[in-house]
């Protein structure tokens, strides 16, 4: 079931700040407050997923097909597109996932190693 009180919904709902990369009426985009790389940036649907499975499985073609195009947008936004990124989803605890809204992260700016 979804946590309303994730920390992702709220700064949808704007109760939380956020440096917002890009946002329009689908998603939001934030460069993350604990950074693993010169550039990290979350990606999140403001409609309430759980996680990839969920997203896959509830959302519209439309706004599968919006949210992944964006990815690669925002990536060059944050100067990425020309020397490359890495784009990483959790899906569960064991994986690794601690925000249950579903998101990826764009992490780039430097030579990142194979495995994070």
């Amino acid at each position: 079931m979804y946590d309303k009180n994730n920390v992702f919904a709220k700064i949808i709902g704007k109760y939380l700040p956020a440096e917002i990369i890009y946002e329009d009426e689908n998603l939001i985009a934030f460069n993350d407050i604990n950074p693993v790389a010169p550039v990290h940036v979350i990606v999140i649907p403001k409609k309430e997923y759980i996680d990839y499975s969920d997203f896959i499985l509830k959302a519209s073609g439309d706004e599968i097909k919006d949210y992944f195009t964006k990815l690669s947008y925002i990536a060059s936004l944050v100067g990425l597109e020309q020397d490359g990124y890495r784009l990483i989803t959790n899906k569960g605890v064991i994986s690794g996932q601690s925000v249950f809204h579903f998101h990826f992260h764009i992490i780039g700016g430097k030579t990142i190693s194979k495995l994070i």
